[in-house]
């Protein structure tokens, strides 16, 4: 996994204009806590790739497989991207956001940068994270009329933080969709990822990128407080969906978006349900920081080598050169985010 942190950082650098020291120098540093690879039990072939899903003893077989298909496949990465990512009656791609939805941001790292090695990384990463949440994107009965509905994300928030029957919940830090949310509580968290109605995909997208932005920065309290470090992975994992929804198969699309809002639910519910004011995105003062300034931030800063500080910027300012940056909503919410960050927190109560 920190291979893949230091990868993404190193995009994310990259494409913000990094220079080849600082490159240079963030691989260094990332590199110095990476930890050997182990060998797997056992090699993986065309045969029998399925049964060894969520074993993450098989990761290094599962990338030497892949590394191997690349090359019998005349190394069209893509081919073999949507071979084993879309192919199946349960295709790989409905368990994206297993582990916190770090396949699903390597995968659009790979396609960012149009690069083989990180989409065979992808692939093995989504492999061994592979776990039971498929079953809510693959089994059509989860999908099923709520006790409500409405296009607006940030409203269902809104009954989400209010809604007393959750009450009690807490696994902050967990890592990945903790099996215990869904023991005690999946009805209720079924009601409100079903109450979410798209009709109009691309706006509703659109508005679901400042929901994930909304998520880390009006969540956040204070100057002196930490930003949660697993509400920052939904916004990321979101401008993921965004640089893949172009390449992925039509069909998948809707599935896709709803697979995100799954795992921002979930996380949400996870992290404590903490308030979202976006007053304190909406009335932050700017004091002349534009884009450019940002950028000064993710590269020259005493945070620019943490890959999630540099990847949150950059999500937030795609998102607004992505849609538009009505009411400088993006902006504030970046200079907001560059001027309080001091760390990530939310792993324990």
């Amino acid at each position: 996994m920190r291979v893949l942190m230091r990868d993404q950082i190193l995009g994310s650098v990259y494409i913000f204009g990094g220079d080849v020291n600082h490159l240079n120098g963030i691989y260094e540093e990332q590199s110095k806590e990476l930890e050997m690879w182990k060998d797997s039990p056992g090699e993986v072939s065309t045969y029998d790739w399925r049964d060894y899903l969520g074993d993450r003893r098989y990761q290094r077989a599962y990338v030497d497989f892949f590394e191997d298909q690349l090359v019998l496949g005349g190394y069209d990465w893509h081919k073999i991207v949507d071979q084993y990512l879309f192919d199946g009656q349960e295709p790989l791609v409905n368990c994206l956001i297993a582990g916190l939805g770090h396949p699903l941001i390597h995968l659009g790292y790979a396609y960012e940068l149009s690069n083989k090695e990180l989409a065979m990384e992808a692939l093995g990463l989504a492999t061994t994270s592979y776990n039971y949440l498929h079953k809510y994107l693959d089994d059509t009965a989860y999908t099923k009329p709520s006790t409500y509905s409405t296009t607006s994300l940030l409203e269902i928030l809104g009954k989400v933080a209010d809604d007393k029957r959750l009450d009690g919940f807490l696994a902050k830090g967990v890592g990945d969709v903790p099996k215990s949310l869904f023991q005690a509580h999946e009805e209720f968290v079924l009601e409100h990822w079903n109450a979410w109605d798209i009709i109009d995909p691309k706006k509703q997208f659109a508005d679901s990128q400042a929901a994930a932005t909304a998520l880390l920065v009006a969540t956040h309290e204070s100057p002196g407080d930490l930003y949660d470090f697993f509400l920052v992975h939904l916004l990321t994992s979101s401008h993921a969906v965004r640089i893949l929804l172009p390449f992925v198969p039509a069909k998948f699309h809707v599935n896709l978006i709803r697979q995100w809002w799954f795992l921002a639910l979930t996380v949400y519910i996870s992290q404590g349900r903490p308030p979202i004011k976006l007053v304190r995105i909406t009335e932050y003062p700017l004091n002349d920081v534009d884009w450019n300034k940002i950028d000064k931030r993710a590269l020259k800063n005493d945070s620019s080598i943490d890959a999630h500080y540099v990847k949150a910027l950059r999500a937030m300012k795609e998102a607004a050169g992505t849609w538009g940056d009505k009411d400088q909503f993006y902006l504030k919410a970046a200079t907001r985010f560059g001027d309080e960050f001091n760390g990530w927190g939310g792993f324990g109560p």
